[in-house]
């Protein structure tokens, strides 16, 4: 009689939903990870918010997503100059983050209750879509199914409401998330008593979007992942003739090979549509007259890479891959206004693009020592871009400045190291370099904020960043860690608005500038030279955790030519001294947070002639289990009701951040 041989057992398959592992490597350079139970627990529960645990970590403006202008969205590190074009290079699973056409970030766009974790990593880079990342990466990384479902609803003050959704589910071996956002309310008074007059109301907002992840297999060691999301944001900033409009939709696939040869190949795709409105107010507040009506800025931007990981064996963790991205976009606007009616149109845009091929080594010489290395070689383009002007009546051309395209190579590099001291004590040291091509808003839009005008440069060069940098990480226990970092970076053609003239006049591209505004345009200084230190600490004692992030820096401007009077000042938007502290205790049943901030004085504008004072802000969270994975929240923004001033116009109008803001809510946890 014959037996039947037994089945052979099936290999489970299991799919992450996240990239290639990070390589051995990346311990040589300076990074923060902030975990998903942070990033879900801010005061705020916002993702901006959430960065600013790590110092040194800095946006154009001191206002959230709920009241800033969405073009000053920009994000820096090291001290490397404040820029509404972010300087940090961001990505979401793989993909660029920025807006195509002016480099900003659309952070009302991201729930931070959604992302595994955000990896910081200051200073260049030059591993995959290197070319942007002169200050540093923000890395961030959506969760899987490892994040259960959930559902949350709060209500705040000034008629604050905001609901968000999670639903994750296994298909197979596969999962979908699907997840969506939707938060308003009333707004505060952006300018403060007593300058704040009949004119000004409070600036009220609403945004709401919405994604979905699948992920499934397509082999024992291989899953193709899919994305899609799509946001929607409405701001008024103070005035009823002040305001924005910012859309968007992105898709992404990305296929990730786990085997022998490690592999990766993505592709996106991202539209963006913008509207904003603009208006000059007189001295007593009581008027506000209509400067700008940007009414679409149609961008999009694509992009992919391919990526391959040899098998070298344990010692060696290459990547070899190329990667590419295009932006284009056009601003439609209407200006000079006149008569009740805007007398004149404008259009101002082009496109960038950029291809490159990078290959990047760790190298593990011993239990010791660790060793990488990387080198990109990049093409860039500006392609053809216009600015022309007509008027509305006639459609006769009043100004058209046209610029032929553009382009060239250049190549980037980053190496460091990482030497094991002592049993939990590493010290490390990088260099690196990197470069950053202008958007095409810096290109060729002009803009007017209040009684000040900035003219566009189509001759604007690429910036160009270097730097070094060494610490050490040390683990005395394996639930703390302690890491210290000095630094030096230089970034040569810094791209600064850089004031040439002072009204009352008329001056080119821009024309009429009133008295007591400033005509600027955006020009290449030499450089920005900085150094400084930062550190980092945490620690975990059973339920409870506390974390401390502190950056000092001495950044100085180098300047020549048109802008030698900014030679020796430092840049604007730039604080020389940051820091947050947190704790916090995640009981079963009560949990809870407190956070310090502190950001030192920097000035709103390039001759360090508008000065913002120093803030301190304590937020709180409290959170109680009531029944089956439900909890109230509690939660205090700024609860001191500190008076964050985030700009100061020329004629001294002050224009503050997030004042005191109370919640509360409740979640379900699946």
């Amino acid at each position: 009689m014959e037996v039947a041989s037994p089945p052979s057992p099936v290999a489970e398959i299991v799919v992450t939903g996240t990239a290639l592992p990070v390589p051995a490597g990346a311990a040589a350079y300076s990074t923060v990870t902030i975990g998903a139970d942070r990033l879900a627990s801010t005061a705020s529960g916002r993702i901006e918010d959430a960065l600013k645990d790590v110092a040194g970590l800095a946006a154009f403006r001191r206002t959230d997503s709920r009241s800033a202008n969405p073009t000053s969205q920009g994000v820096t590190l090291r001290a490397l100059g404040g820029n509404a074009a972010s300087r940090a290079l961001v990505l979401l699973d793989g993909v660029p983050l920025a807006d195509p056409f002016a480099g900003y970030l659309p952070w009302s766009a991201i729930d931070p209750a959604g992302l595994a974790g955000v990896r910081v990593t200051r200073g260049g880079g030059a591993g995959a879509f290197g070319v942007g990342a002169v200050a540093g990466v923000l890395d961030l990384a959506s969760a899987g199914p490892e994040l259960s479902s959930s559902l949350s609803l709060a209500y705040g003050s000034r008629d604050s409401r905001a609901a968000g959704g999670r639903l994750a589910a296994r298909l197979g071996s596969g999962f979908v998330v699907l997840q969506g956002r939707y938060d308003e309310g009333a707004g505060y008074v952006l300018v403060p008593e007593p300058q704040a007059g009949p004119i000004d109301i409070p600036a009220r907002y609403r945004a709401y979007g919405g994604s979905l992840r699948l992920v499934v297999p397509v082999a024992a060691d291989t899953e193709l992942q899919a994305s899609a999301r799509a946001f929607d944001d409405d701001r008024t900033r103070g005035l009823e003739a002040v305001g924005s409009h910012s859309r968007g939709a992105d898709a992404a696939l990305r296929l990730v090979g786990r085997g022998r040869w490690g592999f990766e190949a993505l592709a996106y795709v991202q539209t963006r549509d913008f509207a904003a409105r603009f208006a000059s107010v007189n001295a007593a507040r009581t008027l506000a007259t209509p400067t700008l009506d940007q009414y679409r800025t149609p961008a999009t931007g694509l992009g992919g890479k391919i990526a391959i990981r040899p098998p070298l064996g344990a010692a060696h963790d290459l990547e070899i891959g190329v990667d590419a991205r295009r932006g284009d976009g056009t601003s439609h606007e209407r200006f000079r206004y006149i008569g009740g009616r805007f007398t004149r149109l404008r259009t101002a845009g082009g496109a960038t693009a950029t291809f490159g091929a990078y290959v990047e080594d760790s190298w593990q010489l011993s239990d010791a020592l660790t060793l990488t290395g990387g080198l990109r070689g990049d093409h860039w383009q500006i392609e053809a871009g216009q600015l022309a002007e007509s008027d509305a009546d006639t459609g006769a051309a009043t100004q058209v400045i046209t610029s032929a395209p553009r382009g060239g190579w250049r190549a980037t590099a980053r190496a460091g190291a990482v030497l094991r001291l002592l049993p939990g004590l590493d010290g490390r040291a990088a260099a690196y370099s990197g470069f950053r091509v202008p958007t095409p808003n810096e290109l060729y839009r002009p803009f007017r904020v209040g009684a000040d005008a900035v003219a566009a440069n189509p001759d604007l060069d690429l910036e160009r960043s270097r730097g070094v940098e060494a610490g050490f990480d040390w683990r005395p226990l394996s639930n703390a860690r302690l890491s210290v970092t000095g630094y030096a970076n230089e970034l040569k053609g810094a791209i600064s608005n850089v004031t040439l003239g002072r009204g009352p006049g008329n001056f080119p591209q821009v024309g009429f500038v009133a008295a007591g505004g400033s005509f600027r345009q955006r020009l290449n200084v030499d450089a920005v030279e900085v150094w400084g230190i930062e550190g980092d600490a945490s620690l975990t004692l059973g339920r409870a955790t506390a974390s401390v992030s502190a950056a000092w820096a001495d950044p100085v401007v180098r300047a020549s030519g048109l802008s030698a009077g900014l030679d020796g000042l430092r840049p604007a938007a730039t604080p020389q001294f940051s820091a947050s502290a947190s704790l916090g205790w995640a009981g079963e049943r009560l949990g809870g947070s407190v956070t310090l901030r502190h950001v030192a004085a920097q000035f709103d504008d390039d001759q360090n002639l508008r000065r913002l004072p120093p803030a301190t802000t304590i937020d709180l969270g409290a959170r109680l289990a009531l029944w089956r994975g439900l909890s109230l929240e509690a939660r205090a923004e700024n609860v001191g009701d500190e008076r964050v001033v985030s700009g100061v116009s020329a004629d001294g109008i002050i224009d503050r951040a997030q004042p005191r803001t109370l919640w509360l809510g409740l979640r379900w946890q699946g």
